[in-house]
């Protein structure tokens, strides 16, 4: 019995996020309708022998959010080599998830709690008329907002702040101080991309966090209502999320002693 780490990406467009649905199914329909990351992958892990009650994870994801570098951990007795496990398991996963990495890891290895940095992408892209092939990746925001507006409010979340206006805790009474590393924008034509990276994330943070700094861009919120939210208590929650599907978790980080 070894533990493994994987490392999934997954389109999360007809996905009910990344944590496993708490109520039991009942009809086909309500599994269409319940699927998650966690128990797509639960069901592929079962067919090659795993007989754990739940896998572990780096942290959760909302409807609709991507990702490239989610990380699971679980145990399982296999007896092959871990290039194996990823094709045995990529061969039960449907098209929407795919197994990008695997290897061993230590046996008391938490990938939340293990984590030293958690990397987010958020897209956007300007335009006057919808674009099909970018809405399933990307919020259209109009009117158009510029590079360095958005640079401008981004910067004023790099460091140790308190998040309470811009997500909740994972458990009820736990501390909304993170330490964010990067918070910064970066052009492709129309595209316009978040990248920010912490310590950790309160739930919705990022979206919260995009929504306030399109609605400055957009002369919606004064630059100074940011910095009074980082810094008033108690603070007072942002009402507005920008919409998941720009949503991408790029990676978590770990410490090599971690997972040596």
């Amino acid at each position: 019995m070894a533990r493994y780490q994987v490392i999934l990406a997954y389109d999360g467009t007809h996905l009910r996020g990344s944590q496993r649905q708490a109520h039991r199914r009942k009809t086909t329909q309500d599994a269409l309708e319940e699927r998650t990351v966690q128990g797509v992958f639960e069901e592929a892990l079962r067919q090659l022998g795993w007989q754990g009650h739940s896998i572990l994870s780096a942290g959760r994801t909302d409807s609709g959010v991507h990702a490239t570098g989610q990380v699971f951990a679980f145990d399982l007795e296999w007896q092959h080599p871990s290039d194996a496990l990823q094709a045995a398991l990529n061969a039960c996963l449907p098209a929407d998830i795919a197994v990008q990495a695997v290897r061993v890891v230590r046996p008391d290895f938490h990938p939340r709690y293990a984590a030293a940095a958690r990397h987010y992408r958020y897209r956007i892209y300007c335009l006057p008329a919808r674009d099909p092939l970018r809405d399933r990746y990307a919020w259209r925001v109009w009117p158009a907002v510029t590079l360095e507006s958005l640079q401008e409010v981004a910067r004023l979340f790099i460091g140790t702040h308190d998040f309470a206006a811009f997500g909740t805790p994972p458990r009820a009474g736990g501390s909304t101080m993170r330490i964010v590393f990067e918070a910064d924008w970066a052009q492709n034509g129309p595209d316009l991309s978040f990248v920010v990276s912490a310590n950790a994330f309160l739930y919705r943070m990022v979206r919260r966090m995009v929504f306030t700094q399109v609605s400055v861009a957009q002369g919606k919120l004064d630059l100074q209502d940011i910095a009074r939210n980082l810094q008033q208590a108690p603070p007072r929650m942002v009402q507005g999320l920008a919409p998941p599907q720009g949503l991408t978790l790029v990676a978590v980080v770990y410490p090599v002693e971690e997972t040596a």
